[in-house]
């Protein structure tokens, strides 16, 4: 009886870990509802591996820079984008599996792949025909190249089924949002429903007033503490934890303790250079981080890409060392526990609140430049002094925030 109990509790806890840590919130937005006109892929990241990093690769037909773990040794992205300006991402699914086989979560590996071989939705559909079979993935891949493609491919061990975006039908306000359940999956089963519903809420009711850009996801969706299933909101000063013990659940909000990297990918516009295809990337953890530009031309600004002493990228090591003091607690469940009052408070102290300023100076440095080079063509020699001046305000910014504390 005892026995029979341990494995029980031991497998709650194995697969709850799993749901939990392999969860991530994605959405697609057509040019129909973004600020320029452009399409934006984006990724909010949950995983078991805190240590993410940019790297740039040379595929099979084109090269490509990707989203990577910091400990992996090549052959898998968890979201990119190529020179022609095809880009990819993913979401788990956890109900579109209906065999047996046991080897899967080949999704990092197969968008390597598609990185290197596909310029467009039409590349990506046969590349997935002509995959051996089973595919060995379970997940709803978002893509959007530089024709105006924008779609998720819900897709399994043996097919998929293509959602357009561009499908007035299915998407009539432009957008769609995904997690780690799929539309042509079994029925209530699979994950990420409230944080589905946080996302849509939020979209549709902000949006409204202000067209959609990539700050403006980090900032209404990949740092927002709304809980749709509550009806809270832990910024609002009614809700504020500050009233208290300053402690609460991490529970179903789109940024949690899981929650490694937030990455906005800037498409263009049909007939633009896919050279100006721009991945914003947030590492660490987005309420303790900064976004920063990528144009693969260039390679990545050094604060993203590994240093000298490790494999990790200086400002995912930023990000988490705040990340682990607001997840201070390890003893029992308080690892499910965050102090709210480290990212956001009245005095205006939090995390968030204090690097803000850092990351609007990076957006407003390169607003004009990439205006102007997507009217002449990219400097590049000019991009690589921006990317310098942007490593230095995110060093400066944990400085000056570590050094206050």
């Amino acid at each position: 009886m005892k026995k029979n109990l341990l494995l029980l509790t031991l497998m709650s806890f194995f697969l709850f870990s799993a749901t939990e840590t392999i969860a991530c919130t994605s959405a697609i937005f057509t040019g129909k509802v973004t600020a320029d006109g452009r399409p934006l892929l984006w990724k909010h990241r949950d995983t078991g591996e805190d240590n993410n990093r940019v790297e740039f690769f040379k595929g099979e037909k084109y090269s490509f820079t990707g989203l990577v773990n910091s400990p992996d040794k090549g052959g898998i992205v968890w979201i990119g984008t190529n020179e022609t300006g095809f880009s990819i991402m993913n979401t788990a699914s956890y109900n579109l599996k209906d065999d047996d086989v046991k080897e899967m979560d080949m999704e990092g590996d197969l968008m390597y792949k598609a990185l290197a071989v596909c310029s467009s939705l039409e590349d990506f559909e046969k590349f997935l025909n002509n995959l051996p079979r089973p595919m060995r993935v379970e997940a709803n891949f978002g893509v959007i190249d530089a024709k105006g493609g924008a779609a998720y491919y819900e897709t399994n061990n043996t097919g998929f089924v293509k959602v357009d975006a561009n499908d007035p039908a299915i998407a009539p306000q432009g957008y769609l949002v995904y997690t780690n359940f799929s539309y042509t999956g079994r029925y209530n089963e699979g994950m990420g429903y409230i944080r589905q519903q946080n996302a849509l809420d939020i979209i549709s009711r902000e949006s409204m007033f202000s067209q959609i850009t990539p700050h403006w996801i980090f900032n209404k969706l990949s740092r927002s503490f709304y809980h749709s299933f509550m009806g809270t909101d832990l910024t609002s000063p009614e809700r504020s934890p500050e009233r208290f013990t300053g402690w609460v659940l991490d529970q179903d909000y789109i940024p949690r303790r899981s929650s490694t990297a937030s990455v906005a990918i800037q498409g263009v516009k049909p007939g633009e250079n896919p050279e100006m295809t721009i991945m914003w990337t947030v590492l660490g953890y987005p309420p303790a981080g900064v976004a920063v530009p990528v144009l693969l031309k260039a390679g990545a600004p050094s604060v993203l890409v590994k240093n000298t002493r490790s494999d990790n990228a200086p400002a995912c090591d930023m990000a988490l060392a705040l990340k682990y003091k607001t997840f201070s607690n390890k003893r029992g469940s308080g690892q499910r526990y965050m102090n709210f009052n480290l990212i956001y408070n009245s005095n205006r102290t939090g995390y968030m609140q204090e690097l803000a300023p850092a990351e609007h100076y990076i957006e407003t440095l390169f607003k004009e430049p990439i205006e102007r080079w997507r009217r002449d063509g990219l400097n590049v020699n000019e991009l690589l002094q921006y990317y310098k001046d942007a490593d230095d305000a995110v060093s400066s910014a944990y400085l000056s925030l570590t050094a206050g504390r």
